[in-house]
């Protein structure tokens, strides 16, 4: 604790005390899982990007596997098919985002403001903290952070389980009512070093109405069909 209140970046080890429940012993991780792409410059090692999209994709892993043990032990009778809905509802963009902003890592955030303020970038950012917490502690801690200081006080179940996030179900549903087509495509696929990150675009009449980028296909995918399917909203 004395390491930190000498620091020159106290004030930032502070708000991560506040956010964590403990004081982070390597602070240049969570310097990185603060610093948007926008901010990016690219080091000596031209695979790799001094951004936070590395931890990100750690904490997507990590994020996915505890909330699935948690699942499945909260609700022992449900099915594989229900516990694989709740995931997805629970690291859904949506609900990332919302329970990011409730956290208050919006105002930690290190991006370019000249129009860097997509949907997407405060639920990544608490993926990426969540993977500078376990390099830097341990999967327990890293376990006790997501379900102490996110499940306990940002996750209500029982409103997320009549909560819609298939959204690219609905949206081939609703195109089967309007004979319209829906398609996915992949419009770039970016490696950096072994990661593989997935642009995808989607389709209504040949016509492209959203793109979203991610590590999981399927997710880009998903992501890619909510923004489609708000602008629907929007229009109708």
């Amino acid at each position: 604790m004395l390491r930190h209140l000498l620091s020159s970046d106290r004030k930032f080890s502070g708000s991560l005390k506040n956010l964590l429940g403990f004081y982070p012993r390597n602070l240049s991780l969570y310097q990185m899982a603060f610093r948007h792409k926008s901010m990016a410059r690219n080091s000596t090692n031209e695979n790799t990007k001094t951004s936070n999209e590395r931890l990100e994709f750690l904490g997507d892993a990590l994020l996915n596997t505890i909330v699935a043990e948690h699942l499945f032990r909260r609700f022992p009778y449900k099915d594989e098919g229900f516990l694989t809905k709740m995931r997805s509802k629970v690291v859904s963009r949506n609900h990332l985002n919302s329970i990011a902003v409730k956290m208050g890592l919006q105002g930690m955030l290190n991006k370019d403001s000249g129009g860097y303020s997509g949907s997407s970038i405060y639920g990544n950012a608490l993926e990426a903290l969540i993977g500078a917490v376990y390099l830097d502690t341990s999967y327990l801690k890293t376990k006790n952070f997501i379900l102490n200081r996110i499940f306990v006080l940002y996750v209500d179940l029982d409103e997320l389980e009549n909560t819609e996030t298939d959204f690219k179900s609905k949206l081939i549903e609703w195109a089967q009512k309007e004979k319209r087509s829906v398609e996915c495509r992949v419009m770039e696929e970016a490696r950096y070093a072994e990661d593989k990150t997935y642009l995808i675009g989607l389709f209504i009449d040949q016509v492209i109405k959203a793109e979203a980028s991610h590590y999981s296909k399927k997710r880009a995918e998903q992501m890619a069909a909510e923004k489609a399917w708000a602008t629907l909203e929007t229009v109708t």
